[in-house]
């Protein structure tokens, strides 16, 4: 572990250990951040950390927990307060998915998605903000995805979980405007990443065959939001026209695309 330098800003991110929330990481370090990486495995979490450091000169720390157990924010701000971390960004990136009928699915992996996905994202940012408005500056980053428009079969608890990314992003940014503290709530499509496999849809007809834009290239335009300050960030005019569908489509039809684009491919 390694004491800050004051003078660099410091961004927290979770789920840092590889994918968006590494790339996301190495561009807050190109831009001068120190970090603070934060996920599961202390492993991968140090040696991103070691590359981070040594590519760009900045100091790391890295804190391995599960912010999906209950508690697990307020230990964590435990953690900075003890070793005397202040945050200036809070990248919200931690998240998981389960493809399948909610039903058939494990009830108790579904809360676990709730816990991870919407309770450590609302309690990082409800005790890490107002240390930002005090100070009169500061950027949240809510990574959550186009499916937080839409309602979501096969992938139900995922899609509720980014809807209320979404609503609750978008409705802070308004309650915080004229504080110097912004919050972007980033909605990305399909890219490449380990998150296809960890959900178990790498057959689904959503995925399969497709050529995904890379992690690094999603990261990048989340990034320039958060840095604008925008509310709301869309990537691409397709995932724009998808997140339109329920305006001029009865929701019950937009589940039904929904539903027909998951679907695994017949074996």
């Amino acid at each position: 572990m390694h004491t800050m330098n004051n003078t660099r800003p410091t961004a927290l991110i979770t789920g840092a250990s590889g994918g968006l929330g590494f790339d996301l990481a190495e561009l807050l370090a190109k831009d001068g951040h120190n970090l603070i990486l934060v996920a599961r495995s202390a492993s991968k979490l140090q040696n991103a950390a070691n590359t981070l450091s040594k590519k760009h000169g900045i100091k790391v720390e890295t804190i391995s927990q599960d912010l999906s157990q209950v508690g697990a924010g307020q230990q964590l701000v435990h953690t900075l307060n003890s070793k005397g971390l202040q945050v200036d960004v809070l990248v919200n990136n931690a998240g998981f998915a389960s493809y399948g009928r909610f039903i058939d699915l494990l009830l108790s992996e579904q809360l676990n998605m709730i816990d991870l996905n919407v309770r450590a994202l609302v309690e990082l940012t409800g005790l890490l903000t107002p240390g930002m408005v005090k100070r009169g500056k500061g950027r949240v980053l809510n990574i959550a995805s186009t499916a937080a428009f839409l309602p979501g079969p096969l992938m139900a608890i995922y899609y509720a979980t980014k809807a209320f990314v979404l609503s609750f992003g978008e409705a802070i940014s308004n309650e915080l405007e004229g504080t110097g503290v912004t919050v972007t709530t980033f909605c990305p499509g399909g890219f490449a990443s380990g998150f296809q496999e960890r959900a178990a849809m790498q057959d689904s007809k959503l995925i399969q065959g497709k050529k995904l834009i890379s992690s690094a290239e999603v990261a990048q335009y989340g990034y320039n939001a958060m840095l604008k300050g925008e509310t709301v960030a869309i990537q691409g005019m397709g995932n724009y026209l998808t997140v339109q569908a329920p305006r001029f489509l009865p929701r019950r039809v937009v589940a039904r695309m929904v539903r027909s684009a998951q679907e695994r491919h017949p074996a």
